[in-house]
C-alpha cells in the first residue's frame, strides 16, 4: 500500500511540476510577446535603430563593467539608482567580470562617426554593451537605455509584478548638433538651486547639453556679485503678487519687498559641478541695457535718468507700452546709460566674478528690447552720439554692445546677445542667438557669425499651448505640432555657422516650479527631436506615439506635463450671414470631440463634433472634451458663447 501511495505522490508532484513549467513558460512568452510588441519609444528618435529577435531579461544580481575612467562614475551612479529603486535588484560596478550584466566601453581608437557625444548601444539576450568615444556619449547611452525599459524604471519606489525586460537592439546614434539648449528664466520668478537641480535632471533625460540660465532682469538680480551688495539686497527682492503678471497694481509703498531671492557664489558653484557631472554647459545671462531696473533700482547712478533714485525692483505692474511695436515706450527707464563711464566700470565688474563662477566659453549679455525714447532726449546720449560720429538710437546701442563685448572678451569669453545687436552694425566676433524667427539666424550666419535658433513661433516655450481658456494668458501660442516643425538649420543658413539650437522658457506667468514642467513638457521632447535627431527621421504621427508612451513614464516619475495634445484647437469665424461658426480640429489623429450647449457636462453619448457648430440663440455655454474610443483623454473645456463671439470680432 506504501508503495502505491509513493507512485501515486510522484505522479501528482510530476504533474504539477509539468503544469507550474507550462504556466511558466506561458508567463516568458507572454513577456516576450508583450516586449516585441511595445514600440520602442526612445526621444530623441536615434540615428539608426535596428530591433532584432529576441529580449533582455534583468537578472537579480546586476554587474556593470567600465574601463578606468572616473567620468563614468555618473553613468554608474545614474543606471545603479533608477534599476534599485524600481526593481529592487542589487546593481554592482566591477572593474572585470567573466560576464558583466552591462558594459560600459571607452573607444581605445576614436570612431569618427561617433564624435564627441555619440554611442553605440548594443542589447542581447545576455548582455548589454554602450560603447562611445567619450563618457558624454557612454552617459546618453544610458539615457537611451533607460528609455528601453519598462515605464516603471521611472517610479520612485519599487513595482512589484514587472517583467523587466527590454527588447534586443543595435542603435547607432549621435547629435546633430553641439549645442542643444534649454532657457530657464529664474530672474522674473526665483527658483531654488534644488529645483534648478531638477531642471537639469530633467533636461539629460532628453540629451539636452546646455541650460541657458536668465539671471538678471527687471524683476530681479539673481546672482551674488561681491563688492556690489545691494545688487542682491535690493535687487533680488520685490513685492509678491498673484494674478497675471504684467497686470499687477502697483505695490504701495509699505508693501513687504520680501519675494524673490538670489544665489551666492557658492551656489553657483554647486549648480556648474552639477550641471558638469551630467555632461551640462551653463550658460549665464547678464541681460543689457534694457531689462535692467533691479540693477538701476540697486544703483541708480547707473541711469541716464535722474528720477531712477525713486525707481523699486519691478513686481509684475506695467513698465512697458508695446501698442506701437518693438522697441516699446518705456514708462520707466530700464536701461543702463550707454554714456555714463560707470556703467562700463560696474560690467567690468560683474563680468570678472561671472567668468570665473561659469567655466562655458560664452557669456550673454541679452540686447534685447531697449527702448529708445529716454535715451533720445538725454543729454549725456547726445554728446555720446556727437562726440562717437552716430547718427542713429540703434548706433547708439551698436556702441554700447561693441564696449560690452570688449569687456567680455578681456575676461577670456565669448560675447552673445540676442538678435537685436544685429542692429545698428554688430562685431564680425559676436554670436547671436536668433529669436524673432529664424531670419535674423539666417542672415547672421551669412555674415560668418556664430548663430544659436531659438525663434519664438517654434521654440518659445512660454507661450500658450493649449486654448487660451485652460492656459495662464499670454500673448501668442504655440502647439506641439508647431514646435515639432522647428528646423534649427533652416533652408538658407550657413550651415557652418549655425552652432546650436535651443527652446526659451520665460517666467513672467510661470510661479511654481510645478508650472515650469507643464509648460516644458512635451513641447521640450519636440525641441530635443529636433536639435539632435536627423531631418529625415522625423515623424509626427511616430513622434505622438512616443510621447504618449513617455507621458507614463513623466506620471511614474512625477514630472507635471501638458496633456494639452488631447485638446482640441478652437477656431472661430463669421458665416456670409454673420452667425458664429465653431471650428473644433484634434491636433492627433484617433480622438472623438463631443460637446453641449446646455450648461451639462458632454460624455461620449452627447452628439459628435463633424461639423462646424453653430450655437443655438439662447445658448450660454459651450462644453467639450475629446475621447479615444470609450477612453476621456481631453480636459473638459468649458467657454462661454460670449467669449467665442468676442474672438470672431
Amino acid at each position: 500500500m506504501k508503495k502505491l501511495f509513493l507512485i501515486i505522490s510522484c505522479c501528482i508532484f510530476a504533474v504539477n511540476s509539468y503544469a507550474q513549467t507550462l504556466v511558466n513558460e506561458t508567463e516568458t512568452g507572454d513577456a516576450e510577446t508583450a516586449v516585441s510588441t511595445t514600440p520602442i519609444a526612445i526621444i530623441p528618435e536615434p540615428v539608426s535603430l535596428m530591433k532584432k529577435a529576441g529580449t533582455f531579461t534583468l537578472p537579480e544580481n546586476i554587474s556593470i563593467q567600465t574601463s578606468k575612467n572616473g567620468d563614468l562614475k555618473q553613468s554608474i551612479a545614474l543606471l545603479s539608482e533608477r534599476i534599485e529603486r524600481a526593481t529592487g535588484k542589487f546593481v554592482s560596478s566591477v572593474a572585470n567580470a567573466t560576464h558583466p550584466t552591462i558594459k560600459f566601453i571607452i573607444n581605445a581608437q576614436n570612431d569618427a562617426q561617433l564624435g564627441l557625444e555619440g554611442y553605440k548601444l548594443n542589447v542581447n539576450p545576455t548582455q548589454i554593451v554602450i560603447t562611445a568615444n567619450k563618457p558624454a556619449g557612454i552617459f546618453w547611452g544610458v539615457q537611451s537605455l533607460i528609455q528601453l525599459f519598462p515605464a516603471e524604471i521611472e517610479s520612485k519606489e519599487v513595482v512589484a509584478n514587472v517583467k523587466w525586460k527590454i527588447p534586443c537592439v543595435d542603435v547607432v546614434d549621435y547629435p546633430k548638433l553641439g549645442w542643444r539648449g534649454l532657457m530657464f528664466d529664474v530672474a522674473r520668478h526665483f527658483f531654488t538651486k534644488d529645483e534648478v537641480k531638477q531642471f537639469i535632471d530633467n533636461m539629460v533625460r532628453y540629451k539636452f547639453n546646455l541650460l541657458h540660465l536668465h539671471l538678471t532682469d527687471d524683476e530681479g538680480w539673481r546672482i551674488e556679485i561681491k563688492g556690489l551688495p545691494k545688487l542682491t539686497e535690493v535687487g533680488a527682492w520685490s513685492v509678491q503678487k498673484t494674478g497675471t503678471f504684467g497686470d499687477f497694481i502697483p505695490p504701495a509703498a509699505n508693501e513687504p519687498r520680501t519675494y524673490g531671492g538670489f544665489y551666492t557664489q557658492e551656489d553657483i558653484k554647486e549648480l556648474v559641478q552639477y550641471a558638469q557631472e551630467r555632461f551640462v554647459n551653463i550658460m549665464p545671462e547678464i541681460d543689457v541695457p534694457g531689462h535692467s531696473l533691479a540693477a538701476i533700482a540697486s544703483y541708480p547712478e547707473l541711469s541716464c535718468t535722474p528720477d531712477a533714485v525713486n525707481y523699486k525692483v519691478r513686481s509684475g505692474e506695467k513698465i512697458m507700452d508695446w501698442s506701437r511695436g518693438a522697441p516699446p515706450t518705456a514708462l520707466v527707464d530700464n536701461t543702463l546709460c550707454p554714456a555714463n563711464e560707470k556703467v562700463y566700470v560696474f560690467l567690468d565688474s560683474v563680468l570678472s566674478q561671472v567668468a570665473k563662477l561659469f567655466p562655458f566659453e560664452y557669456i550673454h549679455m541679452g540686447g534685447d528690447e531697449a527702448p529708445h525714447n529716454f535715451w533720445e532726449k538725454n543729454d549725456q546720449v547726445k554728446a555720446l552720439m556727437q562726440r562717437e560720429g552716430l547718427k542713429t538710437i540703434p548706433q547708439v546701442q551698436a556702441y554700447f554692445e561693441k564696449r560690452v563685448e570688449q569687456i567680455v572678451i578681456s575676461k577670456g569669453k565669448k560675447f552673445m546677445g540676442w538678435d537685436e545687436i544685429l542692429e545698428g552694425g554688430v562685431s564680425p566676433t559676436a554670436s547671436v542667438m536668433s529669436w524673432r524667427g529664424i531670419k535674423y539666424g539666417i542672415d547672421a550666419s551669412k555674415e560668418k557669425l556664430n548663430v544659436v535658433m531659438s525663434p519664438t513661433d517654434f521654440a518659445y516655450l512660454d507661450y500658450m499651448q493649449a486654448d487660451v481658456s485652460t492656459e495662464p494668458r499670454v500673448y501668442a501660442s504655440l502647439r506641439l505640432n508647431k514646435a515639432y516643425q522647428f528646423n534649427p538649420i533652416p533652408p538658407g543658413a550657413d550651415p557652418k555657422y549655425v552652432i546650436g539650437g535651443q527652446a526659451n522658457l520665460w517666467t513672467e506667468q510661470i510661479f511654481t516650479f510645478r508650472q515650469v514642467q507643464y509648460m516644458l513638457w512635451p513641447r521640450a521632447f519636440a525641441t530635443s527631436e529636433s536639435v539632435w535627431s536627423p531631418l529625415e527621421t522625423k515623424n509626427w504621427t511616430n513622434f505622438v506615439d512616443k510621447t504618449e508612451h513617455h507621458f507614463k513614464r513623466l506620471d511614474l516619475a512625477e514630472v507635471k506635463y501638458s496633456p494639452a495634445i488631447y485638446d482640441p484647437i478652437i477656431n472661430v469665424k463669421r458665416s456670409p450671414d454673420k452667425q458664429l461658426m465653431i471650428e473644433l480640429t484634434p491636433e492627433i489623429d484617433g480622438l472623438d470631440i463631443y460637446y453641449s450647449f446646455d450648461n451639462s457636462t458632454p460624455d461620449r453619448f452627447y452628439p459628435k463634433y463633424t461639423v462646424a457648430l453653430v450655437p443655438p440663440k439662447d445658448a450660454s455655454m459651450l462644453r467639450i472634451i475629446s475621447y479615444r474610443g470609450k477612453e476621456v483623454m481631453g480636459r473638459l473645456i468649458s467657454i462661454p458663447v460670449a467669449d467665442l463671439q468676442k474672438r470672431a470680432r
